[in-house]
């Protein structure tokens, strides 16, 4: 059984969301066998030294105790895979070993019951949001990346800050059929890798769409943000259950 679960930002000051996060963990993913996260499990996070545990960084120790969680289940219950979403783009080799789990590549395709299937965190398809297209396409450059890390923790949090009050100022401004994804980038995408079943996150519009695409029939799940709900996607070998919990 495969669990499908993201847009989580769990932060320290969401302590909600936390308690959410737990319970999930310790009461409902140990049914299953694979467990994929599908980008913004964090609010923010700067580099893979959110884990060090330190006196410039108040946010290591909750950082430490999802890290925890995330071991026990690669330890003692199943395979744990990882995305990179918008929020959480630098996680990196010392998270995959902390946690036990692997970053996987987007988009990431696998066969579930015969049928070509599909994993993103779902940005990458918002097209009609040019300006945020050019802030993904530079955060997501090797180079910008190498340059931010090397920079002192403090640094790098005023700058994340930063970033994450511009962009829900930008978001202000922007229709909500911008913030979505294109369906024309959708279409594209289904073709070109003959994709039966999408399942993505991002724009937290969750969501069933059937599509007909060159006499195939096509299904984009789309996967709920986690609030006073928590939300999980479920796959077995004969169906895919939308799943809340509170």
């Amino acid at each position: 059984m495969i669990h499908i679960i993201s847009d989580l930002h769990l932060s320290q000051d969401r302590a909600d969301l936390t308690a959410l996060f737990a319970k999930y963990m310790q009461d409902i993913a140990t049914k299953s066998k694979q467990l994929y996260v599908l980008g913004d499990l964090f609010e923010v996070w700067i580099g893979d030294d959110c884990l060090e545990n330190d006196i410039d960084f108040e946010d290591s120790t909750f950082y430490q105790s999802v890290i925890s969680q995330f071991k026990n289940y690669s330890d003692n219950i199943g395979e744990l895979f990882f995305m990179h979403g918008n929020r959480d783009f630098l996680l990196g080799e010392k998270f995959e070993k902390a946690t036990g789990g692997k970053i996987l590549p987007e988009p990431f395709f696998f066969y579930h019951n015969d049928k070509q299937t599909a994993f993103m965190h779902g940005d990458s398809l918002c097209t009609d949001d040019k300006e945020y297209q050019e802030f993904r396409t530079m955060v997501r450059n090797p180079v910008w990346q190498k340059e931010f890390l090397s920079l002192p923790k403090e640094k790098r949090i005023e700058i994340a800050s930063g970033l994450r009050k511009q962009s829900k100022d930008a978001q202000k401004d922007k229709t909500s059929e911008i913030m979505d994804v294109n369906q024309d980038s959708v279409i594209e995408f289904i073709k070109e890798n003959n994709i039966v079943q999408l399942i993505h996150g991002h724009t937290h519009r969750q969501d069933i769409h059937y599509l007909k695409i060159a006499d195939k029939k096509t299904t984009r799940h789309v996967l709920a943000d986690w609030g006073n709900r928590g939300f999980y996607l479920e796959l077995n070998s004969n169906e895919i259950s939308e799943n809340y919990f509170s």
